[in-house]
């Protein structure tokens, strides 16, 4: 008899095309899992729509990122691929996990801050943000409460599956964090033994912040600090040879500034590891060119990201493929997450008369 596979779940919200950060921190995990592991990847629409995105461009985006998937390596033949707004069970079990999950635990979340900051127009890191929230700010912002309850959304992501693994990035892991324990309380408060608690999972290695360009912080879409999967070379490079750096080491094995760091985080990522070791030695005594390390980086990252290009360009245009894909994918998706909702609805007493 078989050994049934680990089953694997992450997703990736639709916000317009991806970048390096989604490769390295996700999809190059993604396409190694999906030979030996029961692999599940979504376009996580429901998600961006915290942002209040034009609906054209939300539309957009996941063709995009349906493209961008493919041409990553994922094979809708080994994968479930598909859209978290088609399989509507998602949706009913969020209304149903909400109501073991309380506010506060929400608020502290440091995702939700940081965002709720930027949604006020609000500077510095202080932990009294629930009071320009709930109104005793000048402050006329808003901030809507789906990226409040951002976290229970991605814990049904994960739970509605009963996956074993996330492979998330570092950014994402108080929230997985907040998966195992929204588990943990159902079954407690039900008495049964219904969800486990899945787990990061990126081979043994720890999870990658990838840095952008602008010398702090990590890549992101809204920081306009990206290297787009479907930038072309000469964009690629350009970026590339704009990343912010300082003026240069002044004495030799003096600490190396964060711009510069993100550098090299970016090039061990990309470059061979005697390249790497050639410019860290270059920095410690002094004769790094910062010009040379960036063309060098640019090279190797055009030497990943070109073939994925290529790729995106041939199946980005193809409605008829890209349709077909996630419907196969949403149907999948949609027998998995129906026999868990079903249960859970058992469980919490929503039955038949």
């Amino acid at each position: 008899m078989e050994e049934k596979k680990k089953i694997v779940v992450s997703g990736i919200r639709s916000t317009g095309n991806l970048h390096l950060g989604n490769y390295f921190g996700a999809l190059r995990n993604f396409v190694r899992m999906q030979d030996d592991y029961d692999t599940r990847y979504f376009i996580a629409d429901l998600h961006a729509l915290t942002t209040n995105p034009d609906p054209k461009a939300l539309h957009e985006s996941v063709k995009a990122v349906l493209a961008e998937y493919i041409a990553a390596g994922l094979d809708p033949e080994k994968n479930t691929i598909y859209v978290q707004s088609d399989v509507p069970e998602i949706s009913e079990m969020y209304l149903l996990l909400n109501m073991h999950v309380g506010i506060g635990e929400l608020m502290r979340t440091a995702s939700f801050k940081d965002k709720a900051r930027k949604a006020l127009g609000l500077s510095g890191d202080g932990e009294e943000i629930e009071k320009d929230i709930i109104g005793n700010s000048s402050n006329n912002g808003r901030v809507n409460a789906g990226l409040l309850t951002y976290p229970t959304l991605m814990a049904v992501d994960i739970l509605i599956h009963k996956a074993d693994f996330v492979p998330v990035g570092k950014d994402q892991e108080q929230h997985l964090e907040l998966t195992r324990r929204f588990a943990r309380r159902f079954n407690s408060f039900y008495g049964v033994d219904y969800f486990g608690e899945p787990v990061n999972f990126n081979f043994g290695s720890a999870a990658i912040k990838v840095p952008g360009l602008d010398g702090s912080g990590k890549m992101g879409k809204s920081e306009g600090n990206c290297l787009y999967l479907a930038d072309d070379e000469k964009t690629l490079r350009k970026k590339v040879m704009r990343a912010v750096t300082d003026e240069g080491p002044k004495e030799p094995n003096q600490p190396v500034s964060q711009p510069v760091e993100n550098l090299f985080t970016l090039m061990e990522l990309a470059s061979k590891p005697e390249v790497v070791a050639h410019y860290r030695d270059a920095y410690a005594d002094c004769s790094i060119r910062y010009g040379d390390m960036k063309k060098q980086l640019a090279a190797d990252l055009e030497t990943i990201v070109a073939p994925i290009r290529q790729r995106i360009l041939d199946i980005r245009d193809n409605d008829e493929y890209l349709s077909k894909v996630v419907a196969q994918g949403a149907e999948r998706a949609r027998a998995y997450a129906a026999d868990t909702l079903r249960d859970v609805r058992e469980i919490m007493g929503i039955r038949k008369i």
